[in-house]
């Protein structure tokens, strides 16, 4: 198969590739809302000839499966088509300047859906259909919110590996990090605003419990391997008072190796040590959501196979580590070895200077039509 290579290199069409991904990014869709651009991409496929599945997840929410070669797949091609929401509804949609595309999702990530689209279209237009290799196509919804998408599929579907299309610079991210979500809560007495002495600040109390966690060892970011990041702190809306409740939720991210419930342990015993330095301290903490790291080891056949492709295309070889949460948490936890590589950088992602270089994303398709070649 990687005979036909070259062939299928060809094939992958800038032009019909950059149309696809600004056309993607007209259309709006934050997780909870991905219908129309799946109607867009399955509309794609079916005038391409391939029969589409649609896994329901939920009311007029459902991925896109499509499958070629015989037998089950080996290897899937997963991106999630949605978007965080749009930090401005007038301006979400494509920008270009050269050979940067601007705008929401353009990293994060539907570059890389773009490239996997054109590297499935590219596949069928070289190869006869007992030719072509046995490769998934699966297009996916909430990722990022709760993973339902991939969630739904694994409920469904098993294929040894998965290449997700997150933005990593088109580095071949063979480990992953780990995740936890903390909630915490602090209550106070309310009382009027002009009487702060007799009530007990909710806000004050949460402010020095986040200095307190800030401050520990664990949590230092020069020398400590966790990424700790607040990323949400509200309080109650009564009007012209002291108030008397105040919630933030923290984002850790975990070196692969790390066991999330020790990590929970710790931050237990760094809250309930706060006590001692705050007075009156009545604090809730809860972790909804725990996510483990892996490490696939990067001596094995797939990332041989990368080192080849890269090699092949003129770039310097590059396995990293993915440092943020996605979906391949979920296929790891399942059986399923997931290998994170796609273009644009996670540093843009969620800003709302988003953006992705259009040539990497023509070198992402010839990437994953190489990996489907090599490995399906």
């Amino acid at each position: 198969m990687m005979a036909r290579l070259e062939e299928v290199w060809k094939a992958i069409d800038p032009v019909r590739l950059r149309r696809t991904l600004l056309e993607m990014m007209e259309i709006y869709s934050p997780s909870g809302k991905e219908e129309d651009i799946q109607l867009y991409l399955e509309e794609i496929l079916c005038r391409s000839g391939f029969q589409v599945e649609r896994q329901a997840v939920e009311h007029e929410r459902y991925n896109l499966r499509v499958t070629m070669g015989s037998g089950e797949p080996e290897l899937y091609l997963v991106g999630h088509v949605d978007t965080v929401p749009a930090w401005d509804l007038e301006e979400f949609g494509a920008r270009e300047e050269g050979d940067i595309i601007f705008g929401l999702g353009s990293a994060d990530m539907k570059g890389g859906c773009a490239a996997m689209l054109e590297t499935w279209l590219a596949l069928a237009d070289t190869l006869k259909p007992d030719e072509r290799p046995s490769l998934g196509l699966l297009l996916v919804v909430g990722e990022e919110e709760n993973g339902d998408g991939s969630a739904t599929f694994l409920e469904q579907c098993r294929t040894p590996w998965v290449v997700i299309g997150e933005p990593t610079g088109l580095a071949a991210c063979f480990a992953h990090y780990g995740y936890l979500e903390a909630g915490f809560v602090t209550r106070g007495r309310r009382s009027h605003s002009s009487l702060p002495e007799l009530g007990h600040n909710a806000v004050e109390s949460m402010l020095r419990l986040l200095l307190h966690l800030g401050t520990a060892p664990l949590f230092d970011r020069e020398r400590g391997e966790i990424v700790y990041s607040i990323r949400e702190l509200s309080s109650s809306r009564a009007g012209f008072v002291v108030p008397d409740r105040c919630e933030a939720w923290i984002d850790l991210h975990l070196p692969p190796g790390m066991d999330p419930s020790v990590l929970q342990e710790s931050i237990r015993s760094i809250a309930a040590d706060a006590g001692r330095v705050i007075p009156e301290l009545d604090m809730e903490l809860n972790f909804d959501f725990s996510s483990a790291g892996y490490d696939l080891g990067n001596a094995g056949r797939p990332a041989g196979l990368l080192r080849e492709i890269y090699t092949k295309l003129g770039r310097k070889p590059v396995l990293d580590t993915f440092r943020s949460h996605s979906d391949g948490n979920l296929f790891y936890a399942s059986g399923t070895s997931p290998i994170i590589l796609g273009p644009g950088f996670l540093e843009s992602a969620h800003t709302p200077d988003e953006q992705v270089a259009f040539g990497e994303v023509v070198e992402a398709a010839r990437i994953y039509a190489a990996l489907g070649l090599g490995m399906g």
